[in-house]
């Protein structure tokens, strides 16, 4: 189960203890970290999990998919080469000590 830490579009930072497999969304939601929104619950069709993820973790975070490709060019704060959706990437053991940024909208 990695640490993962999440910083708030306010700065504040939240480390969270997540279940392997399971979201980075689903992680977040249930630990409270404010700014994600998710409002179709993971289904990858609104845009309002979008966080940005360290690029030294790429490797355990998968290759982003057409769809969520699309759905990024939606999002309300900026597509960065960081951007994912967080309910399509999966918790993994190499994400110990991992940062996601929360954006400012969603």
């Amino acid at each position: 189960m990695p640490k993962i830490t999440f910083v708030c579009a306010d700065g504040a930072t939240r480390e969270v203890i997540a279940d392997l497999d399971q979201s980075i969304m689903e992680a977040a939601l249930a630990a409270g970290v404010p700014g994600i929104v998710a409002e179709c619950n993971g289904a990858a069709a609104c845009a309002t999990c979008h966080c940005y993820f360290e690029s030294a973790y790429a490797a355990h975070t998968g290759e982003i998919g057409e769809h969520e490709s699309e759905m990024l060019d939606f999002t309300a704060s900026e597509r960065t080469a960081e951007s994912r959706l967080s309910c399509q990437v999966r918790v993994a053991a190499g994400m110990e000590g991992m940062t996601v940024r929360v954006p400012p909208t969603q």
